[in-house]
């Protein structure tokens, strides 16, 4: 079934191929592991489930190969309007200009075509197998492997000896019974009707994304890729989930917006009980869950696959580096620690969001209007504010809060560097980089820099524009210099998950290095690192 034996092997089982189990077989696959991805259903599921991502998300999506293909699936959000019933502006996100990860702030897309593309992606990387039609049936572990035990739609068994398993199976996840943890559920649960729909034309939707808080039928309205329109209502309480569930209804509910079966495919309809949850534990010795495994939030920020997108980002370095044995696995715990209190803020934000949006009193929709300033036109802003990281492999104060910049989002910006010119990463390269406004190899003993090869961090100095350095990245549009001048300090360590490990200047530089080799080495910085955790 797997591979012509009673047992097959692997250094990571990956168990669901959604996007969330795609990202991280592909970030490991690409490092060199072998991965074996598990997915129950034969084929992959054809229908629109997620339909945006944010600028942090498309900046992964590139580094793990596709940057160059996201065009293909979708397009920049240029504005969300929230309206009230009267049509009044409630609150209007503007998204004109790129977000810190240089990417737009937001893309509405096709979840299939992604699916698509990571699964090209999936195909080009050697070492790497995907096994649909497969369901887990067991997980075992003992101190030095894991066992998956899977079974075919022939009812033949096999088995998979991996030295991690991941659980990317969703929200009923069978992984997630095998391991020992528990859910908090915050009991926020309201239905919603999705309905995607396919016009025979491209019309001109002004706003492309709206949302109305309209007490009579919470509805929204946005795109859904290129091509593609996405309509959300909510069940009112009179109503049955049976009912709402029927295409008549569907089209009854999007007729007002001009779409009927004689301009339009009706893609899909179905009822889906917005939650709020997430597993307490993330990681049981070897097994460890993302995505919708590990967490489920209202859709209301758009950060439910961005999340679970995130989670394969944060997890796939840290056990790239503990596989290697350039980390102690303990390190793997810092994933829960990081993960879980980033996905809570997200779910926070995302019920609030609700409580304004699921309003079916009048009363109650008319005191949110005015606080909201309906009759002077709304609030403007530009952005949900990015979620720092608060703790974890983060350089900290004595007090152990984050150190200045610690654990936010690193930004992206244009460079210029033997003769190329475009986005950092894409000049540069993307895992650990360690850039400076001073050249950072001068600041380091050979100690450093090989503890720095070994992890493959690249070392780079910073240039303003129109400095003549040799050998410097040029900052072109200076993002690297603000972000430096606002801490500073004259260097950083950025993570590969684009989170900033800390600030230095010349002077500690070494000891920041010496921080982040005790935070994977599992030995505090006055002690020598085990040579064994440097070699592969």
């Amino acid at each position: 079934m797997l591979s012509g034996g009673a047992e097959s092997g692997a250094d990571v089982v990956v168990v669901g191929c959604g996007p969330v189990g795609q990202l991280t077989a592909v970030l490991l696959g690409s490092r060199g592991w072998r991965v074996v991805v598990v997915e129950r259903w034969p084929e992959p599921y054809p229908l629109p489930r997620a339909v945006t991502f944010d600028h942090e998300i498309a900046r992964l999506l590139a580094a793990a190969g596709l940057g160059h293909r996201l065009g293909e699936i979708s397009e920049a959000a240029r504005e969300y309007e929230w309206r009230n019933a009267a049509g009044q502006v409630l609150l209007r996100f503007e998204w004109d200009r790129p977000g810190i990860s240089g990417w737009p702030r937001s893309s509405m897309f096709s979840q299939p075509r992604l699916e698509a593309l990571l699964s090209e992606r999936l195909g080009q990387i050697d070492g790497l197998r995907v096994c649909p039609g497969v369901e887990v049936v067991g997980v075992v572990q003992s101190e030095h492997r894991a066992e998956v035990t899977v079974r075919d739609a022939a009812g033949h068994l096999d088995v998979i000896s991996a030295s991690y398993v991941i659980g990317c199976d969703g929200a009923n996840s069978t992984v997630r019974r095998h391991m020992a943890t528990t859910v908090t559920d915050l009991g926020f649960r309201y239905d919603w009707l999705i309905v995607d729909v396919v016009p025979d034309h491209e019309g001109a939707w002004t706003p492309s994304n709206l949302q109305i808080c309209d007490p009579l039928r919470p509805t929204t309205v946005v795109s859904g890729g290129p091509g593609r329109r996405r309509f959300e209502f909510m069940r009112l309480p009179h109503e049955t989930a049976e009912w709402l569930d029927q295409a008549e209804t569907a089209w009854s509910l999007i007729e007002p917006w001009g779409l009927t079966p004689s301009n339009a495919v009706l893609e899909r309809h179905a009822v889906y009980t917005f939650q709020a949850r997430w597993a307490d534990q993330w990681r049981d010795g070897r097994i460890l869950l993302a995505g919708d495994a590990a967490h489920l939030m209202p859709p209301f920020a758009g950060q439910g696959m961005c999340s679970g997108l995130r989670d394969a980002a944060n997890l796939a370095w840290k056990l790239d580096l503990v596989l290697a044995r350039r980390a102690v696995p303990e390190l793997l715990d810092s994933y829960t620690v990081e993960r879980s209190a980033h996905v809570q803020h997200a779910i926070q934000t995302s019920i609030e969001l609700g409580k304004v949006i699921c309003v079916l009193d009048d009363a109650a929709a008319a005191e949110r209007d005015q606080a909201m300033g309906a009759a002077t036109g709304g609030t403007v802003v530009d952005t949900i504010p990015d979620a720092a990281l608060s703790a974890g492999v983060l350089h900290c104060r004595p007090d152990g809060t984050p150190a200045p910049a610690a654990g936010e989002l690193s930004p992206q910006g244009h460079v210029t560097w033997n003769g190329a010119a475009g986005p950092f990463d894409q000049v540069v390269g993307t895992g650990f980089v360690i850039a400076a406004l001073f050249d950072p190899t001068e600041a380091l003993t050979d100690e450093h820099l090989a503890f720095c090869t070994a992890i493959g961090a690249r070392l780079v100095r910073l240039a303003a524009a129109g400095e003549p350095v040799p050998g410097a990245v040029t900052d072109s549009d200076g993002v690297y210099h603000a972000l430096l001048n606002g801490t500073g300090r004259t260097a950083v360590i950025v993570r590969p998950d684009f989170y900033v490990f800390g600030t230095a200047t010349a002077d500690d530089l070494g000891g920041l290095v010496d921080d982040l080799r005790g935070r994977l080495t599992g030995r505090p910085a006055d002690r020598p690192s085990a040579s064994g955790l440097l070699k592969r």
